[in-house]
């Protein structure tokens, strides 16, 4: 309709004595859309298989009950900041200080008795070179230190079993970390075994996740893993493998790779979903949609959009991530090209080419 117009105009004009109006060289022109075209990046390319899974704590301890007794304090709370070595609970030890006091006394009265047990010797051997006493004098008090030495050995050692018991009263951090949980409070009765308190340290996060048995090939420790974690963001996490599981589940036929994973922010917390990729191959090199590569011919073509004309290019590939649709060109296109993509690739070779709308172009926003 709209060059039926322009036609009736050219004769108006000529009528009139006027030279018709040519039609602008942009009504000739193929549009198109901004999403059906793409530039060529000069990026890194990773390839490898997908791997799945959750984070957890590479280090983590469940504080339990040493003895039974009741709690009489708790100093920390769960998703508290603790050190190495703060006190978290207190355990009633009055039975226990009772038993160190006696255990000490001990210990005083058996030094005591082997000092006298020792003199005694003294005194027998000095009485026995004065031909004072008989032999046996001596052998009897030698006999009576050596028994006061072994009772003020028990008695040590009692006195350190009650201080090792005493200890347990305080329940202290093992390392620094956050309070995971604390499923008891003050007042509870607790037994030996009893769960306290669970601490982790976050700055060692680990992801556990498996791959396919046939995906092993290339993996080794240190190989780096993109990690996108569940409600973190889209932004991936490099990680790298620290635990490879020397066997397969015969039912799965996965292998078991632990990853190490870095929070020095202390932005990420266990627990958290993951999924990503093991980089087995990572490349340097011109990267591209995989759907602006036509690969039903003998060799891989695209449409690039050359000083705004179609040109069809033959090219080669190199490494291919199918799982984000991603190739790897080594030859026959430049970083910055212009490529279409979808069902502008059935625009023909030589075809002049305009990216976006005639509206945005004339300023217009009716679209035409």
């Amino acid at each position: 309709m709209r060059s039926l117009v322009l036609a009736g105009l050219g004769l108006s004009l000529a009528a009139c004595g006027a030279k018709p109006a040519t039609p602008a060289v942009a009504d000739a022109a193929a549009w198109v859309g901004r999403e059906n075209v793409a530039i060529a990046e000069n990026r890194e390319l990773s390839v490898g298989p997908a791997i799945s899974g959750s984070l957890e704590a590479e280090r983590q301890a469940t504080l339990r009950a040493e003895l039974g007794a009741t709690i009489i304090s708790v100093e920390a709370e769960p998703g508290q900041a603790v050190g190495r070595g703060a006190v978290l609970a207190r355990l009633d030890d009055s039975a226990i200080r009772e038993a160190y006091a006696s255990s000490q006394s001990a210990v005083r009265s058996a030094e005591l008795a082997l000092q006298i047990a020792t003199r005694e010797v003294e005194r027998a051997k000095a009485l026995a070179e004065a031909g004072a006493v008989a032999a046996r004098d001596v052998e009897t008090a030698q006999l009576s230190a050596s028994s006061a030495e072994a009772q003020l050995a028990s008695a040590r050692a009692g006195a350190a079993a009650a201080e090792k018991q005493l200890g347990r009263t305080i329940i202290r951090a093992p390392f620094s970390g956050i309070v995971s949980e604390r499923p008891v409070s003050v007042g509870d009765v607790v037994q030996t075994g009893t769960a306290l308190f669970t601490i982790i340290d976050p700055a060692s996060l680990k992801f556990e996740g498996q791959v396919p048995a046939e995906g092993l090939e290339g993996i080794t420790v240190g190989t780096p893993v993109s990690l996108v974690i569940a409600g973190m963001g889209d932004t991936p996490i490099t990680g790298r493998v620290s635990r490879i599981n020397p066997s397969v589940d015969p039912a799965t036929r996965q292998a078991r790779l632990t990853v190490a994973v870095p929070n020095a922010g202390g932005r990420l917390v266990g627990g958290l979903f993951a999924d990503g990729r093991v980089a087995t191959t990572i490349r340097q090199g011109v990267v591209v949609p995989s759907g602006a590569v036509d690969r039903r011919g003998i060799r891989p073509v695209v449409m690039r959009v050359k000083l705004g004309k179609v040109d069809r290019v033959e090219v080669e590939l190199g490494l291919i991530d199918a799982a984000r649709e991603q190739m790897e060109v080594t030859s026959g296109i430049m970083p910055g090209d212009t490529l279409l993509l979808g069902g502008a690739r059935g625009l023909v070779p030589g075809m002049v080419v305009r990216v976006g709308r005639p509206a945005e172009i004339n300023g217009s926003t009716s679209g035409e």
